[in-house]
């Protein structure tokens, strides 16, 4: 670590890229699309991006217009990106300069987009999205045909192109959960009535990580991964190991301070951790302004001299306290937040569990302050 930093996420990108390429063969003939939104779930938009590419994915994926022109402006060529969240007024001329795809969920959208395709003189490519039991973006069923008579007319018109049409699974992280086939079906018909009208889209889409993992009757054209593109496995009941995942950030911070109280000391804000004895208390220059869960109080797990510990306390804007015992400890030695899990170091898995969320918040809340250190550059 470098003796500079107090705190660093080290993101392996050589662990990106074969994570890409070990769902590149769990896709069987679908195509990848690496869903590299909200900074790369906090590994680095940019990075994990080439990182994706270099792996196998021939598609990138982001929320919204902001992500996919920041992708174009580096570099970005190769892949084709696809940006899917959008509000009235949304910037769909900057996206359609940058050669990005666009999605749309209604006749108001499609009206919008094939507006800002006509002052370009251009033809916006569109993916039309189908809700087929999210109950989130996307046409209902019911609507779905007023959306794709809508689309038709703007093919007809020159204005959009429709290369995708596509949805996204609620349940597909439960093993066996009922709704995953019936959203399968629901897309099944969606297509079948877009075919039976004269709507032939270049990539049909419905499977997210979880559905690549586990559900091979959903990956169609292509599947979208997007945690577990950075190593974390979503489906209940399969390790990242056995699904070919290797996580790819690596949390960890040096001890700023270490000292000794005695027994009956009260730590942090509300004293909600008493020493039980004299011991050596550690401070760690982390807290949820970087991140770190505000829940993880008591029970936050890390890895200090080669075994696991939990959070003293409350954690704090800035900072937390670890009960070191009476272990040798001094100022700047090494706390690991959560990594792979090789050494013995927690999860985010392990986070997750600890404060009742999933991995995806506690790698993507990982703040600006926390300087991002890419490595694994050299491997290919």
């Amino acid at each position: 670590m470098d003796t500079a930093a107090r705190a660093e996420a080290i993101i392996d990108l050589a662990a990106i890229r074969s994570n890409v390429a070990a769902l590149r063969k769990r896709a069987g003939n679908a195509e990848v699309m690496a869903v590299v939104k909200a900074d790369g779930y906090g590994h680095g938009l940019v990075p994990s991006a080439a990182a994706a590419v270099a792996g196998g994915a021939t598609w990138i994926g982001v929320a919204n217009v902001e992500e996919a022109v920041a992708l174009r402006s580096a570099g970005l060529t190769g892949p084709r990106i696809l940006s899917w969240l959008a509000a009235p007024g949304e910037r769909w001329a900057d996206a359609l300069a940058a050669g990005v795809d666009v999605a749309a969920y209604s006749p108001w959208q499609l009206g919008e987009i094939a507006e800002a395709a006509a002052s370009r003189g251009t033809a916006a490519r569109v993916h039309l999205k189908v809700d087929t039991g999210l109950s989130r973006g996307g046409a209902h069923l019911r609507d779905w045909p007023a959306l794709v008579d809508v689309a038709l007319s703007a093919q007809a018109d020159g204005t959009v192109t429709v290369v995708g049409v596509w949805s996204h699974l609620a349940c597909a992280d439960e093993p066996g959960h009922p709704s995953v086939p019936r959203q399968i079906e629901a897309f099944g018909e969606a297509l079948a009535f877009a075919d039976r009208v004269g709507l032939k889209p270049e990539v049909r889409h419905l499977a997210n990580s979880a559905g690549t993992l586990a559900v091979p009757e959903s990956h169609f054209d292509l599947v979208r991964t997007g945690i577990a593109a950075f190593g974390l496995c979503p489906v209940q009941g399969l390790s990242d190991a056995a699904a070919g995942l290797v996580p790819a950030m690596t949390l960890r911070a040096r001890l700023a301070l270490v000292k000794r109280v005695p027994a009956g000391e009260g730590v942090s804000y509300g004293h909600r951790y008493v020493t039980s004895r004299e011991t050596t208390l550690g401070l760690v220059p982390l807290g949820y302004a970087d991140g770190v869960p505000r829940a993880a109080s008591n029970v936050g797990p890390v890895w200090v001299a080669d075994r696991r510990r939990r959070i003293a306390g409350t954690v704090c804007m800035d900072q937390f306290v670890i009960d070191l015992g009476d272990d040798p400890s001094a100022e700047g030695d090494e706390v690991v937040l959560f990594g792979p899990g090789t050494s013995g170091e927690p999860t985010a898995h392990d986070w997750a569990a600890a404060t009742g969320t999933i991995s995806y918040e506690i790698v993507t809340r990982i703040g600006s302050r926390v300087p991002r250190r890419h490595v694994g550059k050299e491997a290919g």
